[in-house]
């Protein structure tokens, strides 16, 4: 309730604001954008901890805190913003959901859903003429040979977040990994994307194990983990563990006295609380003021999906789904993403180039890509899939 009064009292303040100032230049091309936020609520299997609960709004508060920036602009062109929301809840019929969001006109569509419900929607007859961002869904094959022409990414694929970590691994001469995953939702795929990002960049992974424990090892780290990580020699210990269950019992209880990355320690993230430069702090405090908590990479992912659609609207002065497509993915768009670049849509498979923060939970450790990486169109591209690499079809 408190996060909706506080977007409440800036939409009232930017309405009067951007009113006071259109009434003196005059308004022209006016514009009407109509945006879906659509969520698909997940089962989370239960974790052993509970200090990071997932907020109620993570995702959507993203969507909000968009809204009221595309609408501080869009007012003085005569543009003006909705936001319609859709929420499918876990056993609800997300086909039934999207069908009724599509008969109802929605083409511009920001969505907060698992890769399987993206490609439910973005293959939906009705959606073909329509334009999705993908704000939350990690997984490679979204932007390779399960790519879809209509559905661009904002949030960083599994295979950009590895490459980012590899990179800063590989710099400081940590090249040795003992690679630990787990058996949850993502972890495989993870990992997987770390053995890739080992390979591109020359790694080494020395031994790999599959967490299997089912003890509370909020009792029992200090005498399990070091006997678990005991072998080979490693210079890193690299952990796939997607939903934060066991990792955080790794670090500092290894056998080696060895850095931890990838899902803790040092993490590539999209976005992280503690990120300040760049005019981030001033996001961060917009963010924090409406919702009282830190904004987290699932609403960063869904803030620049809907701050990409108010860029592009700004710029064609269109609603027209293609249009703002075409643009998005020209050489021409840029969005200030508060990564110190801007942040641009590759046009082989629609994900978003951006810089990829490595994080702990008090600071920026470093970001990716990092230095000496070089690139011949950018060095954004050392990040994830490059244009030669690609096997997606459809773009």
């Amino acid at each position: 309730m408190e996060t909706l009064m506080s977007f409440q009292k800036l939409r009232i303040f930017l309405t009067a604001l951007s009113a006071t100032v259109g009434a003196s230049t005059g308004i022209a091309h006016a514009v009407d954008v109509s945006v879906l936020y659509l969520e698909r609520q997940v089962q989370r299997p239960p974790t052993l901890s509970v200090l990071d609960a997932v907020p109620d709004d993570l995702g959507r508060a993203g969507a909000e805190l968009a809204l009221f920036e595309n609408t501080a602009t869009a007012r003085f062109l005569g543009h003006t913003y909705t936001l319609d929301t859709v929420v499918v809840g876990v056993e609800d019929d997300f086909s039934d959901a999207i069908t009724k969001a599509l008969a109802d006109g929605h083409r511009l569509i920001v969505a907060n859903a698992p890769a399987d419900d993206l490609l439910t929607l973005a293959d939906h007859p009705n959606a073909k003429d329509a334009l999705i961002l993908n704000g939350t869904a990690p997984d490679d094959r979204l932007r390779r040979d399960a790519c879809r022409a209509n559905l661009l990414h904002t949030i960083p694929s599994r295979s950009m977040l590895a490459d980012a970590v590899t990179q800063f691994l590989v710099k400081k001469r940590w090249a040795d990994w003992l690679l630990i995953s787990g058996e949850g939702p993502g972890d495989e795929e993870y990992a997987a994307a770390l053995r890739a990002a080992a390979a591109k960049f020359n790694a080494k992974i020395v031994e790999e194990k599959i967490w299997r424990f089912d003890a509370d090892m909020r009792r029992n780290a200090a005498q399990e983990v070091p006997v678990f990580t005991q072998g080979k020699d490693y210079d890193a210990v690299l952990v796939a563990d997607e939903i934060g269950d066991w990792a955080r019992y790794v670090l500092y209880n290894t056998w080696l006295p060895r850095p931890v990355a990838g899902s803790e320690g040092i993490t590539p993230v999209a976005w992280s609380p503690v990120i300040e430069q760049w005019g981030a702090a001033q996001l961060q405090k917009r963010f924090a003021d409406a919702t009282g908590r830190g904004m987290q990479s699932d609403d960063y992912g869904v803030w620049a999906g809907l701050r990409a659609i108010g860029e592009a609207v700004t710029r064609t002065k269109s609603a027209d789904p293609a249009t703002l497509r075409a643009y998005m993915l020209s050489q021409d768009f840029e969005l200030a993403a508060f990564k110190g670049r801007k942040a641009t849509f590759r046009a082989w498979n629609g994900q978003m180039r951006q810089p990829i923060p490595l994080v702990h939970s008090r600071a920026v450790v470093a970001q990716a890509p990092i230095e000496g990486y070089l690139h011949r169109v950018s060095e954004l591209d050392t990040l994830g899939q490059d244009e030669a690499e690609t096997d997606c079809t459809a773009f």
